[in-house]
């Protein structure tokens, strides 16, 4: 193998990759980053057996070949290069990849290719195209609610289906729901549904950065796969194992009735609930809140937030309504949920809807119908 490339761009696609490398593990080669010529390009390739990355780097390649080197090392010596071009060369059965830069050189002991686990393709199977802010919304809004336990594997992941030409995702880790749908760019010829696990989610969408390139989707059941695809200034491949099981029937966990409902302004509701939640975490993590409609009928109505704790104090926070509707009622929640919740849905206002305090909280923006947000209450003593 010979080839040269510029650092920049070298730099770059090993930090794309180098998310996939294994940190703990016990098949060292996956601490490996794989290289290889293809197609007038230089191939990165990392694993760590759950989550597989590809990216491609221009190159100009001399002869063919293939190596792999441990990732941490290649990463920080390329980034400590200036930004020029470095030449790389593998001398034939040698497993020793030389690397020169101006005035640098370094010599890197490398793992024989054909050692390390072959990197899934997907190229067949249920596809799908997602633009990109669509796609990245989705994420924020859903994945944080997976469980992060492995007591139930299923909950770790983000259910995802298709269906015509919308889409959804779910998550729930049993004392919370989320629930976004949104628009693919085409239908699909037939409905799928998998179960991705969170932290790839969570992986896909740092990737995708400000990236405006619509996002393909390529998912295979059968194999236990999905590859999602992202064409920006590089191209990169995600492949991930779906994980096996049965996912809960969430619809069934939506409350379909309220006896209060109130529309709040996002911010103020959020700046009430962060001054609450520091009392709380001496406290159980409890916020109380209690909607009370307007006596007098002028107003619409207003919410008393409060967290105490025996040891540090008490706080009491009042957020009026934009609207309320219903009767006086009293709820407690667990002070980080509430603020994982609030916290995606960052602007704009929030509608709240409650049943009794032993009902789940259902969280909506108003702008859209497109996301639910279920939470379970705290049992307090009011």
């Amino acid at each position: 193998m010979k080839l040269s490339c510029l650092q920049e761009n070298l730099s770059r696609g090993l930090g794309v990759v180098g998310r996939a490398v294994a940190s703990r593990t016990t098949l060292p080669i996956t601490q490996n980053v794989y290289l290889a010529t293809d197609q007038s390009m230089l191939k990165l390739s990392a694993t760590n057996l759950e989550i597989a990355m590809t990216t491609w780097v221009g190159a100009m390649v001399e002869d063919e070949g293939a190596i792999t080197v441990p990732a941490r090392l290649l990463s920080e010596f390329v980034n400590s290069l200036p930004s020029e071009r470095i030449d790389i060369e593998l001398q034939p059965g040698s497993g020793v990849l030389q690397l020169r830069c101006g005035r640098t050189e370094a010599n890197i002991n490398g793992a024989d290719a054909g050692e390390f686990p072959p990197i899934p393709t997907v190229d067949e199977g249920v596809a799908a195209s997602v633009e990109t802010a669509t796609l990245k919304e989705a994420i924020a809004r859903v994945a944080f609610a997976a469980a992060t336990e492995e007591s139930r594997p299923v909950l770790t992941g983000v259910e995802i289906k298709l269906e015509g030409d919308r889409f959804s995702m779910a998550a729930a880790d049993g004392f919370r729901l989320a629930v976004h749908h949104g628009s693919l760019r085409e239908p699909v010829d037939s409905e799928t549904k998998v179960i991705v696990p969170a932290r790839v989610l969570n992986e896909l969408n740092r990737l995708l950065g400000d990236q405006t390139d619509p996002v393909e989707i390529m998912m295979t059941p059968a194999k236990g796969q999905v590859l999602f695809r992202t064409q920006g200034s590089q191209t990169v491949e995600t492949v991930s194992q779906l994980l096996q099981g049965t996912f809960p029937n969430y619809e069934q966990l939506i409350p379909q009735s309220y006896q209060t409902r109130a529309v709040f302004d996002l911010p103020s509701l959020l700046r009430a609930t962060r001054t609450a939640a520091i009392f709380a975490r001496d406290g159980s993590n409890i916020i109380r809140m209690e909607t009370q409609p307007a006596e007098n009928g002028e107003a619409p109505g207003k919410v008393i937030i409060s967290a105490r704790s025996e040891e540090v104090g008490d706080n009491q926070d009042e957020v009026e309504a934009e609207s309320l509707d219903g009767v006086e009622g009293k709820i407690a929640f667990n002070s980080r949920y509430l603020l994982d919740v609030l916290s995606v849905l960052e602007r704009g206002r929030v509608t709240i809807e409650t049943a009794s305090s032993s009902s789940p909280g259902v969280f909506r923006p108003t702008d859209s119908e497109d996301y639910i947000h279920v939470v379970m209450p705290m049992f307090v003593q009011w």
